[in-house]
């Protein structure tokens, strides 16, 4: 599977999004993740990510190894304002914007020049 990593925070440029074949990358409040369940591994993401925020699960740096589990958090747990987890809908066209992070990402400091 592909994971997202800090590098997106605050950025969500979304071209990810418009190369998925299978519409498996949901949009969060500050960040992007990668549904495990429903990803082909086909790596269309990867190349076109503008930050180079994407990479496959056994590529992502060392100082990135916590964003392989927070990707699993954003579908198996419940996040605040939801009242049950988002697990695997069939497609994030379906959910559109989720509207909330993980805590992980949620705690992060806002860039600067965010956009969002």
């Amino acid at each position: 599977m592909y994971v997202i990593m800090e590098g997106c925070v605050d950025i969500l440029d979304q071209t990810c999004v418009q190369n998925c074949p299978v519409d498996c990358i949901y949009e969060g409040d500050r960040a992007s993740y990668i549904n495990p369940a429903e990803c082909i591994d086909c790596g269309a993401c990867e190349p076109v990510c503008p930050v180079d925020a994407i990479a496959y699960v056994d590529q992502v740096p060392s100082n990135q190894q916590q964003h392989i589990d927070d990707n699993r958090v954003f579908f198996q747990t419940v996040l605040a304002g939801r009242s049950q987890p988002l697990s695997a809908p069939g497609g994030a066209g379906g959910v559109g914007r989720v509207g909330v992070d993980t805590p992980l990402i949620a705690a992060l400091p806002r860039r600067e020049s965010a956009s969002s």
